[in-house]
Formats: structure tokens, sequence, C-alpha cells
């Protein structure tokens, strides 16, 4: 790989199953050898959760050393790093400040530009062969710096009938982002919390394959428990019980992106 590969897991829509993928596939990329950084951009902070326990979490959100910190200040993202448990694995924490994130940006120059700019030195130095960041919930200026700092996007669908919910005024909004990102592209939809006993989850993926031009990965992520005992251990599903479905889905989807990538 030449350079780093940055994706964002993007979803307007709660419950998604953002971060969970994002940790995850993190997770699964660098136990395949690359090197990964991830950038936990909610202030929810479950991207931080997932490899942290709570009390240290909020320790890196309290200390300034965090995506706040450093988006506020337009400082270079490289300073804010931290390694995880896990070898060729970092993230860069999040603090439940990135609430107020949209009022920091709104005067700033390019403040559509600000994590672009955080990430360039990272970017150029090759240091990592991906950068994977968890977006909030939400469409706005701290979204579309997001966008515009990546070079694809993934989207988490939940087979839910609320699942598709605002899924058009996301695609919508991404469309706005076309003059300012226009290298960036939409890698595919990842289907999670699949239960295949229920009809909607045959509706969502007859749904999302009649969209155009975007891809619906092959591997879907099913409900399992070991996922949500994986969050409570703050874990990645991986660690806690490598044998699980959710597991071996999540090395499968992996394997999608690092395809994708080449």
């Amino acid at each position: 790989m030449k350079k780093s590969t940055t994706i964002c897991f993007c979803n307007n829509k709660g419950g998604s199953g953002k971060s969970t993928c994002c940790s995850n596939v993190g997770y699964a990329l660098s136990t395949m050898g690359y090197r990964v950084l991830l950038v936990d951009g909610d202030m929810q902070l479950n991207l931080s959760l997932s490899f942290f326990e709570e009390d240290k979490v909020l320790e890196f959100a309290q200390s300034g050393h965090n995506l706040y910190t450093a988006v506020k200040d337009g400082l270079d993202l490289k300073e804010f790093i931290i390694p995880t448990p896990y070898e060729h694995l970092d993230i860069i924490p999040s603090s439940t400040l990135m609430s107020s994130i949209e009022y920091e940006l709104f005067a700033k120059w390019q403040r559509e530009l600000i994590l672009r700019k955080g990430l360039k030195s990272i970017k150029a130095s090759g240091e990592y062969d991906f950068i994977l960041i968890d977006a909030p919930p939400t469409l706005g200026g701290w979204v579309m710096n997001i966008l515009c700092a990546s070079d694809y996007m993934i989207v988490p669908v939940e087979a839910s009938p609320w699942g598709l919910f605002g899924l058009a005024n996301m695609f919508e909004f991404l469309h706005s982002t076309e003059e300012i990102a226009p290298d960036l592209s939409i890698m595919g939809i990842a289907i999670t919390k699949v239960d295949e006993r229920k009809n909607y989850y045959k509706q969502t993926l007859e749904t999302l394959q009649e969209v155009e031009e975007v891809k619906v990965f092959d591997t879907h992520i099913h409900v399992d428990s070991a996922v949500e005992w994986a969050q409570d251990n703050s874990k990645p599903v991986l660690v806690y019980k490598k044998s699980s479905r959710s597991a071996n889905e999540f090395i499968a989807l992996a394997k999608e992106v690092e395809a994708l990538c080449q």
C-alpha cells in the first residue's frame, strides 16, 4: 500500500453500528499486519470505550489530550495519538466537548478542511496504512470535515424497520460535499444487526441493492451477544471471543475493505 487510506464510518441515524464496525474492522486490519490509526469523532466516546475502560476514556476527555482540543486549536493531530493495548493499532480519543465542535468550527477559515489539515502530516509520513474515523450520527459542519478528510466512506445500516430512515438525506448531504471533496467515494454499505428470522432483513437487503452505484458488502454482521459482552469489557470482539460468529464476520469485512483499497 503506497499511502495512508482514510475511511470514515458514517450514518446520520444512531444505533447503526458505526463504532462497532470501525473498532472491529480496525482491529482486524491490524491483525492482518497493517498499521491502523483510529480517530474517535463522536462525543459519545464509543470508539475510545472499545479499547479502554471508562475511567481511562474520561481521563483522556478531561486532560485535553483528545480530538476536540486538536480541532479547536487547529493543531497537528500527530501530537494526540495514543497507543491502544494492541500491536499496530493507535487511537486519537474523543471528548464529550465534541458536542460543541460545530460552534468552534463556525468562525474558522476553511472550516470544512480543519480535520484534513490536522491529519496532513500523519498521512504524509506513511506511518499508518489505514486511518479509520468514527463519525457522529449527525449531518453538519463536523461531519463535512470528516468527509473532506476521507478517501472512502463506509455506511453501516441496521437491518431493522427504521434502519433505512434518513439514508436519502445522508446521500444528499454527501452530494453537497462533491466540490470540496471530489476524491471521496462510497466504499460500500455494511448491513449490521442482522437477524435472518425477521422479514425486514430481506427487505433491507433488497432495498439497498437497488441503490444505484453503491456497493453492498458481501459480509453482513449478525446480531451476536459476543459483541455486547466485548463492548462491556472494552475489547474488540475478536479479542473477547475469537471463535464467535461476529468475529469471523468482521475479519471477512476487513478483507473486503483490504481488497477494495488495493
